[in-house]
């Protein structure tokens, strides 16, 4: 499958690896609406894993589908998303300092 990525702005040079899972059982949408010049917009899959940067004071609103249309369940700071190292067994390390 092919995805088109809106790519950040040259200006948010400080980036950071983010994973997000969903762990429920419904499709999931998963935005960025607090950076300036940038959209980010994207379908997560039930037991789905999206990998993506951010700039560090980004939050990932998480979004679901009701009876009564769309909602925001959650709003994440992408700090707190963010991907530490790559253990030997290739598994992502989730960083679990709240800062």
């Amino acid at each position: 499958m092919t995805q088109l990525f809106c790519s950040l702005p040259d200006e948010y040079s400080d980036r950071i690896l983010c994973c997000y899972v969903n762990g429920t059982s419904k499709m999931l949408m998963a935005r960025i609406a607090n950076v300036p010049d940038w959209r980010f917009e994207r379908v997560i899959f039930p037991e789905e894993r999206l990998l993506f940067e951010a700039p560090p004071q980004a939050k990932l609103e998480i979004h679901r589908n009701t009876e009564m249309g769309t909602i925001l369940s959650d709003s994440i700071p992408c700090r707190y998303l963010r991907v530490s190292k790559i253990s030997d067994t290739n598994r992502l390390v989730l960083s679990s300092k709240i800062a």
